[in-house]
């Protein structure tokens, strides 16, 4: 019974204040996670252009998003210059490795990505990633091995750039389990790990469903014999909901669970390769988000 935490780490002040906080919590559970980190500018005043895609508003209403991210990121990128978190928070990231943890890139605009990487050709999503790349050389002296997509958005471009980067695996989509991206008319070589699970924000007050429902809810969602992949963010998890969070893996190590890094399970799936099935990935809507994200067709 695996579980792999990700923790997507997409602004300034989750950075500043989530990762600590989970580092702290992670150190009580002796567990290790998986940390993705925006390597660039926190844009995140910027988002407010969503307001007008069906859904946005609501979430923010739902997930208490001036609480949760704080009033400085809702400003950062529009009336207050976007601060930029690699940079800032180098002894930190090397301090999230130096604990146990693994440490791969989620993108270096989370903001442009997320919104525009549509709109992009292929040489100025390279250029994004490899900006993203440098930071992380820049801080570890290597290469990184690993890529979450900001929003879970890709396209042919994004996979073909990974793909030319020999990453051990990325973390892109929402599915079921792992396994080699088709996506349009190309078939790409990077191993895919999931998201299998939702997301604290996609869930919570969403059809009412109360804060003393989330842990259950989790609980019922977890399969044996199988791979589980929760994504949580610095900004929820770290900050506004880490007692909740906290609660919820101390419930789950109860359960007998192993907590492994995605780098560990990426790194034991390719011993069998040949076993890895190829699935098509697609844009697709999903409850509790706004717009599309990209997703494994079962």
């Amino acid at each position: 019974m695996f579980l792999g935490i990700k923790v997507d780490v997409d602004t300034y002040q989750g950075m500043k204040e989530g990762v600590p906080k989970l580092l702290e919590i992670f150190r009580r559970a002796k567990i290790q996670a998986s940390f993705f980190v925006a390597m660039g500018p926190d844009n995140s005043g910027k988002a407010i252009r969503r307001i007008f895609k069906k859904g946005f508003f609501k979430k923010m209403l739902r997930t208490s998003a001036p609480k949760a991210y704080g009033i400085k990121t809702l400003l950062y990128g529009t009336l207050l210059p976007p601060p930029l978190i690699g940079k800032s928070f180098a002894d930190l990231i090397l301090e999230i490795k130096d604990s146990g943890h693994e440490v791969g890139i989620h993108g270096y605009d989370h903001v442009k990505w997320h919104d525009e990487l549509d709109y992009l050709s292929y040489d100025e999503v390279k250029e994004e990633f490899e900006k993203a790349a440098s930071e992380y050389s820049g801080i570890f002296k290597t290469l990184p091995k690993s890529f979450a997509a900001p929003g879970w958005k890709c396209n042919e471009a994004s996979f073909s750039v990974e793909d030319g980067n020999n990453l051990l695996y990325h973390s892109d989509t929402r599915g079921r389990y792992p396994y080699f991206v088709k996506f349009a008319n190309s078939t790409f070589k990077t191993l895919e790990i999931p998201t299998t699970l939702p997301t604290l924000d996609e869930i919570y007050g969403l059809n009412g469903r109360s804060e003393n429902e989330i842990i259950p809810f989790y609980l019922s969602r977890l399969e044996k014999n199988k791979l589980n992949i929760l994504t949580i963010h610095a900004e929820m998890e770290g900050r506004w909901k880490s007692d909740l969070f906290e609660e919820f893996l101390k419930r789950v190590l109860k359960l007998s669970f192993k907590f492994v890094t995605l780098e560990e399970m990426a790194n034991e799936l390719l011993k069998t390769k040949e076993s890895i099935p190829t699935c098509e990935s697609l844009p697709m809507a999903i409850d509790g988000r706004s717009g599309e994200v990209c997703c494994q067709k079962l």
